[in-house]
Parts: structure tokens; C-alpha cells; sequence
């Protein structure tokens, strides 16, 4: 449903950006359906947001009118904590602010980037490099960050094998990006479907998890496994994938538990660890690796009339790979 929503006014540090596009995310629609907890109604979601810089506040000195910008998942945080204050103020102690529906500072609630314009922080705006498309880039903001997070922080490259479970938005990106890294990376999806998807990605391996003979094949076989599905999963057949001191990182968030038993655990002596998108420093860093190695997410835009169509092929997995709205469609 259309609506209108207002936008604070320009701050000294603020900037204005014309919205071009703004990715579709799982986490939207876990958010606009309550999956997570109590929704501000109404609500404006969208946190892959890609554009132009059109105003920019009296102090701002990192960006310029005309600059391609773009926003990812938060808005703000305190500046003050231990985390913020060593570069990882996406796990702000007192909670950062999110894309939507957060407190921003005024004490209204944040509203999202499936809108015509954008009030942000200069030091929560990215700078988009221009060999990477507007559509293609909106995307890169969460499921790009998010999955170049934790490759960086265990260590992703030469010499170690990475598992991806799930071909999704941000399995994709996970696979293009390990890839690119050096590491040996497997994608274990639950059919076969998308295997010369995977492989063009850059995967050398696709495994079937469907088929209980994968998971007595690749026995210790991993270094790192980056789980990216919303849904639960058999957690003690996944930890049994893995090395010596392997790690399995969940990043799709499901909205139910995932019981982790303590045994499969023990045995390898392995981790399980969860990881929350990244700085805003490293997704520059992502962003920048990514421009510098052709890297982009697979989009399909539509209008912003398809969107409720849109959620509902995102949940039935019927995208290749991640929605974009063109919110010239909003005007």
C-alpha cells in the first residue's frame, strides 16, 4: 500500500539521497509479517538502498552532491561503546540503529528504503564505485556484507574449503566472494537445480543435501561453512562437516530455534558462531573488493507494484537471485 512518510530535516553531519533502487531482503519480510517480534506499524522496510547524494548538511565532509551513495542495514549507533568504538559499531552495546524500525535519534521510528528519499548520517553513507550498477549494487549492502564478513574475519582464501549451504540472495554472494578470495568452495543445496549456477559462480563442488550420502561423503571435510537459509536445519549432520577447528557460521536467520547439540561439538573440536552484516568500514572494503574483481550480485528488478508477488516467489525460492525495486516506479 502506498503511503507517505516524512523524512527529518538535514542535519550539519546529514545527507540527502534520491533513491534509485532498493533491494528486497528475507529480513523485510520477516520484519513486515511480525516473524521476529512486534512491528512499529505503520512501517517502510528496505535496507539495500543505492543513489544519489542531492543535499548535503553544512559539516559533512566525506560526501558531495552528485556522489553515488549508498545505505545498508544501519543508520546510526552510540559512538561510544567498546565495539563502536574499535570500528564494529554493528554490535553497538547499546544497540545501533537500524535501516527501519529503530528509534532514530529524534525519537522517531527509522522508515526504509522502499521510498523516494533518505535522511543519513554521513558516517553510516557508502560510497558506490561506478563500475558497479545501480540495481546491482543495492543488494551488496546486506546479503553482500553479510556474507563478506565472516569469510574475511575466519580467514576465507588459499589452502582452506568452504562450504556455502543454500544457492539463495545471499548464498550467491557468498559463493562469488569466497571464490574470489582463493578458497575451495561447495555449495551444498538441497537439490541439484541450480548446480551450473554454482559452478559459474565460482563453486568447484554441488552436493545435493537431500541425499544422505552427502553428509557421509563430506565427513570433516570443512574449514568454514556459511549457512545462509532462513529455516531450520539439522545441525548435528552440518557440524559433522567439519575439521579440526572448523567453524559453522549462520547468517540467514530463521525465526525458530536451531538446537545445537553439545556433542558434535566435541568432537573436532568445532565452533558454531553466528555473524551480523559488518562496519561500515569493511562494507566499503567489501565493496571496493568486489568493483576491483567484477563481483555483483544476479538481480531481477521489478516495480514497486510487484513487490507482494515478490515475497512470495522470495519465499517459495522462485528468484534468481535477489529483487530490486526501480523506485523511479514511487515517483
Amino acid at each position: 500500500m502506498r503511503t507517505t512518510i516524512e523524512r527529518r530535516d538535514l542535519g550539519p553531519r546529514d545527507v540527502l539521497i534520491e533513491i534509485r533502487y532498493a533491494g528486497i531482503c528475507h529480513s523485510d519480510i520477516h520484519t513486515v509479517r511480525g516473524d521476529w517480534g512486534s512491528v512499529p506499524y505503520p512501517l517502510t522496510v528496505g535496507h539495500e538502498i543505492v543513489g544519489r547524494i542531492t543535499e548535503v548538511g553544512a559539516e559533512v565532509t566525506r560526501h558531495a552532491v552528485g556522489d553515488r551513495a549508498g545505505v545498508g542495514c544501519m543508520v546510526n549507533s552510540c559512538r561510544e561503546c567498546e565495539n563502536c568504538r574499535s570500528g564494529s559499531e554493528q554490535y553497538c552495546l547499546k544497540g545501533n540503529t537500524q535501516t527501519y524500525a529503530s528509534v532514530d535519534r529524534d525519537g522517531t521510528v527509522t522508515q526504509g528504503g522502499y521510498s523516494t528519499h533518505v535522511v543519513v548520517d554521513e558516517d553510516f553513507v557508502l560510497r558506490v564505485p561506478e563500475s558497479i550498477p545501480y540495481e546491482a549494487a543495492a543488494p551488496m549492502l546486506c546479503a553482500g556484507i553479510t556474507t563478506y564478513s565472516p569469510l574475511a574475519h575466519w580467514n576465507a582464501g588459499p589452502g582452506k574449503k568452504v562450504a556455502v549451504v543454500g544457492l539463495g540472495g545471499l548464498g550467491h554472494m557468498a559463493v562469488k566472494i569466497a571464490a574470489a578470495m582463493g578458497a575451495e568452495v561447495t555449495v551444498l543445496s538441497q537439490t541439484l537445480a541450480k548446480k551450473d549456477d554454482g559452478l559459474r559462480f565460482g563453486a568447484e563442488h554441488y552436493y545435493a543435501t537431500k541425499d544422505p550420502a552427502t553428509f557421509e561423503a563430506l565427513k570433516n571435510s570443512f574449514d568454514l561453512i556459511i549457512n545462509t537459509v532462513s529455516a531450520p536445519i539439522d545441525m548435528a549432520s552440518y557440524l559433522g562437516l567439519l575439521r579440526r577447528d572448523g567453524t559453522l557460521v549462520s547468517v540467514g536467520a530463521p525465526a525458530e530455534p536451531l538446537p545445537v547439540p553439545v556433542f558434535a561439538l566435541f568432537g573436532n573440536r568445532r565452533s558454531f558462531a553466528g555473524s551480523s552484516i559488518g562496519s561500515i568500514a569493511e562494507t566499503q572494503e567489501m565493496l571496493d573488493f568486489c568493483a576491483e574483481r567484477g563481483i555483483a550480485p544476479e538481480v531481477e528488478v521489478i516495480g514497486a507494484e510487484a513487490v507482494n508477488d515478490a515475497y512470495e516467489r522470495v519465499l517459495a525460492s522462485d528468484v534468481r537471485y535477489r529483487f530490486v525495486i526501480d523506485i523511479d516506479t514511487l515517483r
